[in-house]
């Protein structure tokens, strides 16, 4: 079941990605959706999104998606692949969950650009750890 606390807490909580200009967006059982806005301080040497932003960017899709029924689950293993480079005004994510056992979830993820094409794919491997993400 889904806990509606789960967006608010991520979009508060996480201090990296607010510094970062990244936010969740939507959250639904086993999917998620999230937004990079580019500023001038993540371009790299080649004058696009620096790869970490756009790791980042994935991460909290993940996290929306992985904990969107408060599962306390963190990031245990990822692979991202890099297809074009992240240009534009935003960059957006989406994960969704391939696989949820007892313990890990398996997720894909994908980041986009305002033009919609695809500039990064690849899986999540998340590890719950028995704790709520979300205090009672």
């Amino acid at each position: 079941m889904l806990d509606p606390r789960v967006i608010d807490y991520i979009n508060r909580m996480d201090r990296f990605a607010a510094a970062n200009n990244i936010q969740l967006t939507k959250v639904e059982p086993g999917y998620a959706e999230a937004e990079l806005v580019i500023t001038e301080a993540m371009l790299n040497g080649n004058n696009v999104v620096q790869g970490g932003a756009i790791f980042t960017l994935a991460d909290i899709a993940f996290a929306g998606a992985a904990n969107s029924e408060n599962a306390g689950m963190v990031t245990q293993s990822a692979n991202l692949t890099f297809l074009r480079p992240g240009d534009g005004t935003k960059l957006f994510a989406t994960a969704r969950v391939i696989h949820r056992g007892r313990t890990t979830g398996l997720y894909a993820v994908e980041i986009r650009n305002d033009r919609g094409k695809l500039v990064a794919s690849g899986q999540m491997n998340g590890f719950s750890t028995g704790k709520a993400l979300v205090e009672e």
